[in-house]
């Protein structure tokens, strides 16, 4: 126990880390929690001018914060990283313009990876449940099922044509890992907008109207609001990133999921329970826009993760949205 400790303040003191996304919601959480765990030698790369993201970033400790345009030229004059979190991306599922995603979402993500080959460094990276598409293949991150999966709007083919050209690599990082996150929510999320997970809209609909408003199901299989997503708390994403930073198992891509599917529905009842209100839903038309792109079923399969020895116990989905809101959304 002593040797593990000793290791771990190690790390902590000495270790440089570049996080990027850091001005963005799971990237920055990812920096704070780093902080609470010593580690401060962090460079932190995203753009940084956006005054809706400041409070996200403005109390993160860090050595140095990059302009993502910078990025680089930046790294060819950095020395001494021992670990990049590439969590950095566009997330917008609603944007359709593939040139937007191609170069922050694969261009940018290649650079990092050559530089981390180059170094040989570990480098984590955010991939997406949204390479899955409607699941015809299954929720497995089998490196097997890559090829064939079929996203369903330019961002998750972004994702997914990154995770192809990682699997194909000879040269990679010394260790690398593509973590495919299923449906995030937590502190962070404010600036997000439309992309903001259902908690946070659903949060601010009852404290303004009363009620809560989820899309009508316009498939024959799903009742109205009966649609199921594997969402994960936030923090359970950096028990797992971290974990992982400290172990350093076998490369590859692994899910980011809880491994258990729940309904809008019972958010939509989390919610309220966690505001001690009755429930009152109504179901509206999902928007055409993405109605065709519209994922009805996600559910992680974590057996690869629980295969190497992670043993986190995650948050569910009851206790994870009275968090996010009682301790968090009610103190905004």
């Amino acid at each position: 126990m002593l040797v593990i400790s000793f290791l771990q303040i190690m790390l902590q003191t000495t270790n440089k880390i570049i996080i990027t996304g850091a001005a963005g919601f799971i990237a920055s959480q990812m920096a704070l929690f780093l902080n609470e765990k010593g580690y401060e030698n962090l460079i932190l790369i995203d753009d940084f001018t956006p005054d809706s993201k400041l409070r996200n970033h403005e109390s993160i400790k860090c050595i140095d914060k990059i302009d993502r345009n910078q990025i680089e030229a930046y790294l060819q004059s950095v020395r001494d990283i021992d670990y990049v979190i590439h969590f950095g991306a566009r997330t917008d599922t609603t944007e359709m313009d593939y040139a937007i995603h191609q170069k922050l979402n694969y261009e940018y993500s290649k650079i990092l990876w050559h530089y981390c080959t180059l170094k040989q460094i570990p480098m984590i990276y955010a991939s997406s449940a949204a390479t899955y598409g409607n699941g015809e293949f299954g929720y497995n991150d089998s490196h097997e099922i890559v090829e064939k999966l079929q996203p369903l709007n330019p961002y998750g083919v972004s994702k997914n044509e990154f995770d192809k050209f990682a699997v194909l690599q000879n040269d990679t990082p010394k260790h690398w890992y593509g973590l495919k996150f299923f449906n995030v929510y937590g502190p962070n999320e404010y600036h997000k907008g439309r992309m903001a997970s259902v908690i946070f809209h659903a949060f601010h609909q009852i404290r303004n109207t009363g009620k809560i408003k989820l899309f009508k199901s316009h498939h024959p299989d799903f009742q109205d609001g009966e649609q199921l997503r594997d969402f994960i708390y936030v923090k359970d994403i950096l028990a797992q990133t971290y974990w992982t930073l400290l172990n350093l198992p076998a490369s590859g891509l692994y899910n980011a999921g809880t491994g258990k599917a729940e309904t809008f529905n019972a958010l939509a009842y989390a919610v309220f329970k966690s505001l001690n209100l009755e429930p009152t839903i109504e179901y509206i038309d999902t928007p055409l826009d993405i109605r065709d792109k519209y994922q009805y079923f996600t559910e992680a399969n974590n057996t690869k993760l629980r295969g190497i020895g992670f043993a986190h116990n995650y948050y569910n989905l009851e206790k994870g949205v009275h968090d996010y809101i009682q301790h968090y959304l009610l103190k905004i």
